[in-house]
């Protein structure tokens, strides 16, 4: 059964340490498109957060929301080096007086100032690592329930696209079923047209039946039609493979809108084009929503 690339998913989790959310939101794309939002503490995760992401949910675009609150009072995600930011400090303060310039900005110049802000310490490090093993808990949960709900949302997408596809192989039979009818009118308007000029004047009666001949392969879309409704086949069967079938129900559309195509243009009947219309607007349709097929 196919998915779709439209998904959502949330888990979390709370105790009395801290509150952990994650919240995954999915839309189509040819690539693996993420986007992540982590709390700075565990920025270095981000690879493997990546690899979370690979594995369940294989490609989209992907935008990962990660929130880590603790609720103890002194616990901070970050550790401050104090003594190298009073040296900064101090540092900017004195080239501020040597150049009169203004001094509100200099307590944030010189927090942001490279390694003021480092990482924990070694026994902070530890607690961060046994909270990244219940944030990860967290991620795969919420991406887990992201794809079960593209599973549900390919359901929906399966049963629509399969409703193209009867709708175009629905018009195909009337085509076939109009298509001798087409012949015959061919054949009465030749004979009508050209009756009076062949009595009045000579001709090399090989010469004409051969361009007769030519005429009617130009017009015959007998090849079309099988190959068109071999396509509409194929089309069913591979939407109900089990693998990624997004790309090749693509390609196979491309196929069915080159038959289609071709059908409505040597067809040269009013009665058909009405079908070939009803089967190129449910083909644009399924074109649409194959972009959305993982």
């Amino acid at each position: 059964m196919i998915k779709s690339m439209t998904g959502f998913g949330r888990a979390g989790m709370e105790d009395d340490s801290r509150t952990i959310q994650a919240e995954v939101k999915t839309l189509n794309s040819k690539f693996l498109d993420l986007s992540l939002k982590l709390p700075r503490q565990f920025s270095e995760k981000e690879h493997e957060v990546r690899n979370l992401v690979q594995g369940i949910l294989e490609r989209g675009k992907v935008n990962l929301a990660l929130d880590f609150i603790p609720k103890k009072s002194n616990q901070i995600p970050v550790t401050i080096n104090e003594e190298l930011f009073q040296a900064y400090f101090e540092k900017y303060q004195n080239l501020a007086n040597s150049v009169v310039a203004e001094k509100s900005e200099l307590f944030k110049l010189a927090l942001q100032s490279p390694s003021v802000i480092v990482n924990m310490a070694p026994d902070e490090a530890t607690e961060a690592e046994e909270e990244w093993e219940l944030i990860q808990k967290v991620i795969i949960e919420a991406l887990q329930k992201c794809d079960q709900f593209r599973k549900d949302e390919g359901e929906s997408l399966f049963e629509k696209l399969k409703e193209n596809i009867q709708v175009i192989e629905s018009a195909l039979q009337q085509v076939k079923a109009i298509e001798g009818q087409r012949k015959d009118r061919i054949k009465n308007r030749i004979r009508s047209n050209f009756q009076d000029w062949i009595e009045e004047n000579d001709f090399d009666q090989n010469r004409f039946e051969q361009e007769l001949i030519y005429y009617f392969e130009k017009l015959d879309i007998t090849e079309e039609l099988v190959r068109l409704e071999t396509h509409l086949n194929y089309f069913i069967k591979v939407l109900n493979e089990e693998t990624q079938q997004g790309k090749k129900l693509g390609f196979i559309s491309q196929e069915i809108g080159r038959e289609i195509n071709t059908i409505g243009s040597k067809a040269n009947d009013a009665g058909m084009q009405k079908w070939v219309i009803l089967m190129k607007d449910e083909l644009e349709k399924i074109k649409e929503q194959t972009l959305n097929v993982l």
